[in-house]
């Protein structure tokens, strides 16, 4: 049987995968449990790994490193593509808001760890440690002890108190969301309120009798006003049209137009009138049982030469005698306008008679099967790109030494770069949301196990001693009072859903592991966007509060 010892206690790079591989599988099993009605969920993979590091398993120094780092670096650029379509458009609504509760956050966290610091007796060099472990931020205690060394000062007494607090710091978040909800949280607040309406697209039927649009073409009036419209068919008579730029209009033509819902009012002052005899934006709509010799159909764009191309310079009317009424992203529904920059996996609505259809579906692709492939290349690609951002140093007036995005801001920032602007490069950066769900939760498991089984070794040891026992106490509560002071403020001023509120506080506390459990206690991505909204931000003002600490304190 030393074969099998062997497979757990040599050194080996099939020791690491066993090692690793034990610790996500029983973290995993044993986040299902469910006590008192909570349960931790991906987050126990982190105290499965202390308690592995603790009994004494280890693997080689270097490997483990690798592992946590790509770990990460996989989860957070996953998280970042993930939400980067959507994540300037949230940012434009609510963004700037989710930031100053973030920065409420750290604000005063900073303030409670500075005012404990005289009442406990503990040197600012070892507070500071002991912040960046309760905000589980290692790039902000690298900037510290980097700091320390400028100074001439010993920094070994920092990095112990961070990896002290670090357990209790991911725990402590999720500890702060569970009391929230189980004292202050009501059915309501459960409801996912999105940071912004994910419709922007308005139906409605109109009649053609305003003098000055009858016997002009659709480009004519288009010309007349600002409002941005597509007329999807035109009802003359018995007749069904559908129309092309060079259409005129005729008196009492009934128009079906798609449109944004707060033009509603300016359509009705163009064309004269509108019909409320029909809702068309209901989701049971059947449109092929409306006209006999009109077609409505939802064709996927699969043709990567599409990807990045404006709507308007395909010619849709011209080259295939069909209309574009809405395109689908994600969950997101748009106007078809001429301008909108079409993005590969893009589900488009046609409207035309079946041949000419046909015709349009096979210029798009519509390959549902293409679709299911994951774009790995890309996402490899990516994750580089965000290492190389990370590791660029980024010199602030009055600090000595520069400081580096690191191997979380660097990958985060990239992926929503690339996942926003992609497009616009002709970059394809579709993934699957299946695959996407994998892959960060592959890296997230991976980067906890390896996480955990590092601060295990000297976990117990530490912890047993009096000092360990107080910096473990104050971690903890530097971690918890401010979470829990903001987050029962935010979630008072019903602004937004609970989903929100945990991604702030997650975000602001730079902690990937809290928002994994937030995501499968919670529906919806909300926890995701507002996470991913205030990371880099939140993440880049600690490491410079951690050297200006250093710098002004000591």
């Amino acid at each position: 049987m030393d074969w099998l010892t062997s497979l757990f206690t040599v050194h080996s790079s099939i020791q690491t995968v066993v090692i690793i591989s034990v610790i996500i599988a029983a973290g995993l099993a044993l986040g299902k449990i469910r006590v008192m009605g909570i349960s931790l969920g991906i987050a126990f993979v982190f105290f499965v790994g202390i308690v592995a590091g603790n009994i004494g398993m280890s693997v080689d120094k270097v490997t483990l490193d690798y592992a946590e780092t790509f770990g990460l670096s996989m989860f957070v650029y996953c998280l970042g593509l993930h939400v980067g379509p959507n994540f300037f458009g949230s940012l434009r609504h609510e963004g700037m808001m989710l930031n100053v509760w973030s920065l409420a956050v750290i604000v005063l966290g900073t303030a409670f760890a500075l005012a404990l610091s005289p009442l406990t007796g503990i040197s600012i060099p070892v507070m500071t440690g002991l912040l960046c472990g309760a905000t589980t931020n290692t790039p902000a205690l690298g900037a510290a002890t980097q700091a320390l060394a400028h100074a001439g000062l010993p920094s070994s007494d920092t990095a112990l108190a961070t990896a002290v607090t670090y357990p209790l710091g991911v725990v402590g978040v999720i500890i702060a969301m569970v009391l929230i909800r189980k004292f202050f949280v009501k059915p309501a607040d459960l409801e996912v309120k999105k940071l912004s309406d994910d419709n922007h697209t308005y139906i409605a039927q109109f009649t053609a009798i305003n003098p000055a649009i009858i016997g002009r073409t659709i480009q004519q009036i288009a010309l007349m006003t600002h409002v941005k419209f597509i007329i999807s068919r035109i009802w003359r008579g018995k007749q069904v049209l559908v129309p092309v730029a060079t259409t005129e209009l005729h008196v009492n033509d009934k128009l079906l137009v798609v449109t944004n819902k707060e033009d509603e009012q300016a359509m009705t002052l163009l064309f004269g009138k509108k019909e409320n005899d029909q809702d068309w934006n209901k989701e049971d709509i059947d449109w092929n049982a409306i006209d006999a010799n009109v077609e409505s159909r939802v064709c996927v764009i699969t043709r990567p030469s599409l990807n990045g191309k404006h709507l308007g310079a395909l010619h849709m009317r011209q080259a295939y005698g069909v209309n574009v009424s809405r395109v689908i992203r994600g969950d997101i529904k748009l106007l078809a306008s001429d301008d909108l920059r079409l993005e590969y996996g893009d589900r488009i609505t046609i409207v035309g008679k079946h041949e000419n259809l046909d015709n349009a579906e096979h210029f798009f692709g519509n390959s549902v099967k293409t679709l299911e492939e994951p774009n790995i290349g890309s996402i490899f690609l990516g994750i580089v790109l965000g290492l190389i951002l990370g590791s660029i140093p980024l010199s602030l007036p009055g600090m000595e030494s520069p400081i580096r995005l690191g191997i979380a801001g660097g990958p985060i920032i990239m992926g929503i770069i690339v996942g926003a602007l992609g497009p616009r490069l002709h970059l394809i950066s579709y993934t699957t949301r299946s695959a996407s769900l994998m892959l960060r939760k592959l890296g997230l498991s991976i980067y906890l196990a390896c996480l955990g089984l590092d601060a295990g070794k000297d976990f117990l040891s530490t912890v047993i001693k009096p000092e360990g026992l107080v910096w473990v106490g104050i971690g903890f509560l530097i971690t918890l009072v401010p979470v829990l002071i903001i987050g029962v403020i935010a979630l008072k001023a019903h602004r937004y859903d609970f989903g929100t509120i945990c991604g702030i506080l997650c975000g602001s506390m730079a902690n990937p592991m809290a928002l994994g459990y937030a995501n499968d206690t919670l529906k919806g991505d909300t926890a995701s966007i507002s996470y991913a909204s205030v990371y880099p931000l939140g993440m880049f003002i600690r490491v410079v509060i951690a050297q200006m600490i250093i710098m002004f304190f000591v």
